[in-house]
Formats: structure tokens, sequence, C-alpha cells
């Protein structure tokens, strides 16, 4: 299957839009169905092997409740973590940040656009940044250019996206079994269509020895991409 990247309902859709709305809280459903939660709270605890992470960000954090959920599985061997919410629109709610408030964890919400943000950060300033259900709205291209601005900025970096095969395809378009919206329907296959397979992200990250790279599908619908600073 050919990868190909096409615009997202969700991304042209105001955040207040009723559709949006629901189609965030289908999102919910679908990360959980994935595994997507599990998955990165387990590679981040790996990543890290009884260390602590103190910093960490979301890239295309969304609403924020992706980490947040991921945060309730590291609390008690993180505690007192710092989080970042990068997102070009401010939809994270003051009920979130209470949660993460609860964990004991700091959580700041930055309106911004990734790669510019990206393009003003400091050397190495975070632990990990991580990304789920993102990458795939970006072409070769502009994921180089991601890539080469986030190796600067963390020490290690974990993306999951839709894994670009037939299976995927399928699942995707059995949504509506879990009552997902019009919006979410279209957004799967979309995004099916737009994401990884084999080797694809690793190509594309900086070649620096620095880095151990470890790419691989993580179920039947998920791909995972970890970048780790080892210098």
């Amino acid at each position: 299957m050919t990868r190909r990247v096409e615009p997202e309902m969700l991304d042209e859709l105001p955040a207040s839009d009723p559709r949006a709305v629901r189609s965030r809280h289908d999102l919910r459903r679908v990360n959980s169905w994935m595994g997507n939660i599990r998955i990165m709270a387990q590679v981040l605890r790996s990543s890290f092997a009884g260390r602590r992470c103190q910093t960490l960000v979301e890239l295309g954090a969304g609403d924020g409740t992706f980490l947040l959920r991921v945060a309730r599985r590291l609390a008690p061997d993180w505690p007192g973590a710092s989080v970042l919410l990068l997102d070009r629109q401010p939809i994270v709610s003051s009920e979130t940040l209470r949660g993460f408030e609860e964990l004991g964890w700091r959580a700041e919400i930055i309106t911004a656009d990734v790669l510019d943000w990206l393009g003003h950060s400091v050397s190495r300033n975070c632990d990990a940044m991580i990304a789920n259900l993102f990458l795939h709205h970006f072409v070769e291209a502009q994921l180089s250019g991601l890539f080469a601005k986030a190796a600067h900025s963390a020490k290690a970096f974990i993306a999951i996206d839709p894994r670009r095969w037939t299976w995927s395809l399928l699942g995707s378009r059995l949504l509506w079994m879990l009552g997902c919206n019009s919006v979410t329907r279209h957004d799967a296959v979309v995004s099916v269509r737009a994401g990884f397979a084999g080797q694809e992200l690793s190509r594309l990250w900086p070649s620096d020895r620095g880095w151990r790279l470890h790419e691989r599908p993580a179920n039947l619908s998920s791909h995972l991409f970890m970048a780790q600073w080892q210098p």
C-alpha cells in the first residue's frame, strides 16, 4: 500500500464544532482499542530503565487526555514530572489539568505550530518527546525537518502511529461498530493510508551514531518508532 497523506476532517473543523467534540471523544476509545496508552507507558518505562523522566513533551497533544492516561500508569515511579502539551489548538480542559495535579505532575499548555516551536527549543531540554497518532499528518520532507529539530531537543523520541497495511484499513472501516461518528470514520481511513510500515521513519531520522533507533509493528493496527540518545 503506497503511503498517501490527505487532509483530515478533524483538523479542518473549529474546536468547538459538535462533530469535532464527538470525534475527540471517539479518539479516546480508539486509543484504548488500539492499546496505544499501554504501549506508550511500557516503552517510556523501559526506555528509562529505572531512571526517572523529569520532563516530557507531547507533540500534537490534542485535549491532553492521552498523556494523562499514560501518566496515571507512570506517576508512582516518576513523581513530580513536568509535561508540556503542545498543539495548535488550546483544547486542554481544566479537568484534565487537575488530573495531572492530582498525580503530582506539573502540566503546561503550549499553543503553537510544532515545527515553529521546535525551531526555537533549547538543545536537549527535555528527557522525552512523544507523539501519538500525529506523525502521519506530515509528508516525508516535513518529517525529516521535524526529526532534525527533535533530535536537538530530546534525549528520547517515541511515536505511535497507524500501521499501514490491509488489516488496519479493514479495522478503520469497522469503527461504526464502536459508535464513532462520520468525522472519526473518515479520518481513520485517511490516517491508515498515511501511516507507516517497515523502517520508513528510521530512514528519516538524522544519521548520528549517538542515536539508537527501534521501529516495528506494535500490534495489528499500531506502528512504533523510538529514537534514544546514547552519547
